[in-house]
């Protein structure tokens, strides 16, 4: 699974979240977490960590009965790449159909103003 995916679901991004507000979560805490904003069980929550763990997102350590997560930045560093890539692209399109739009309408209200046609002048 890619970091895209990964991120795709809101029990994940709320977990990644929660480890990049605090640097690390054991897994109780993070399947804690998904209980309370989700209502979903340790299992399934623990089906999200894997998913989170095979892309790459988060490392985990076993630390005597625990299991602590912590964020690993690379793949979200990635993400943020191509999201900024994405936004520069986007951005200039825009801007230029934001000056298209504002000639076509400066253009129409030309045509449809009064003030400017030879009705719409006194002799």
């Amino acid at each position: 699974m890619d970091v895209f995916q990964a991120v795709a679901d809101p029990v994940r991004r709320s977990m990644i979240e929660r480890l990049a507000d605090h640097g690390e979560a054991t897994a109780g805490e993070l399947s804690e977490l998904a209980a309370q904003r989700f209502g979903i069980r340790q299992p399934t929550a623990s089906k999200h960590l894997k998913v989170l763990r095979e892309a790459g997102v988060v490392t985990s350590s076993v630390d005597a009965q625990r299991r602590v997560y912590r964020l690993e930045p690379g793949p979200l560093d990635d993400l943020a790449g191509w999201a900024a890539r994405q936004t520069r692209f986007w951005t200039g399109r825009l801007d230029a159909l934001e000056r298209h739009l504002d000639a076509e309408t400066a253009e129409t209200a030309e045509i449809t103003d009064p003030a400017t046609t030879d009705e719409g002048t006194s002799s």
